[in-house]
């Protein structure tokens, strides 16, 4: 029998910390017992973060250049570089426990990288993987960037699939710290707006079958009621900015 997993799509871009606030609270959860795995879809409010291997001289402005446009930042402990997100970028939070016979990072990588190349063919976009390299990648750059973090063999953070973003905010970093790359989105390549809640409800299909889950959804509302209700400050401000 496959596992469940509740997938929640959050209606308007979110502020990056309660985000953060709600990942470690569900995997604190995890590590004392709670059962139900969890994907969150999402988008960000303007941010750029760096991974627990980066370097902030891939940050090539100044944090008066980055308050001039909104544009927050943060430390955090998933792997990678740098990288941001923002309005028109799907994120993904797979908030998962993996099982025994699942207990491969390489393997959990690799699935994730595939959940988006295949959503991406729905859509008619050929995209792959580059060898040495994590993330998907088109002809005219990389448009998923992926970063996690996985303790006790329970996953947080994710991937950032370009659907509509606005790619000039990639001006203020070096991409992944990978100098000389380009980074492009689906609406570069289609030339057209693309439903950001399509692409997320494709994706939770694909993910359901490589993942071997059975995708249930949950509205913003029911996932705290399943978490047991908000518990400190920033998971009462996550209930607070969403409108459900």
């Amino acid at each position: 029998m496959k596992k469940t997993c509740y997938t929640v799509f959050f209606p308007k871009p979110l502020d990056y910390a309660p985000v953060l606030a709600l990942q470690l609270h569900v995997c604190d959860l995890k590590k004392r017992g709670f059962a139900p795995d969890l994907l969150l879809l999402l988008e960000h409010l303007p941010v750029i973060t760096l991974g627990r291997n980066g370097d902030w001289h891939h940050l090539v402005v100044s944090d008066e250049i980055l308050q001039s446009k909104g544009v927050s930042r943060y430390h955090v402990d998933r792997g990678g570089d740098i990288t941001f997100h923002g309005p028109g970028q799907l994120v993904g939070y797979p908030l998962l426990q993996l099982e025994r016979h699942e207990q491969d990072v390489h393997r959990y990588m690799r699935n994730l990288e595939e959940a988006i190349i295949r959503t991406l063919k729905d859509h008619e976009i050929e995209a792959q993987r580059e060898a040495k390299l994590t993330g998907v990648w088109t002809s005219g750059g990389k448009i998923c960037a992926l970063g996690v973090h996985i303790s006790r063999w329970i996953t947080r953070h994710g991937f950032a699939l370009n659907v509509n973003t606005d790619l000039s905010y990639y001006n203020l970093i070096v991409p992944c710290g990978l100098a000389g790359r380009s980074v492009t989105s689906m609406h570069a390549v289609l030339k057209r707006e693309v439903g950001i809640q399509e692409v997320a409800a494709g994706l939770t299909e694909h993910f359901g079958r490589l993942f071997e889950r059975e995708m249930e959804p949950i509205s913003v509302a029911g996932m705290l009621d399943l978490l047991g209700g908000p518990s400190d400050a920033n998971l009462r401000g996550l209930s607070a900015l969403v409108k459900y």
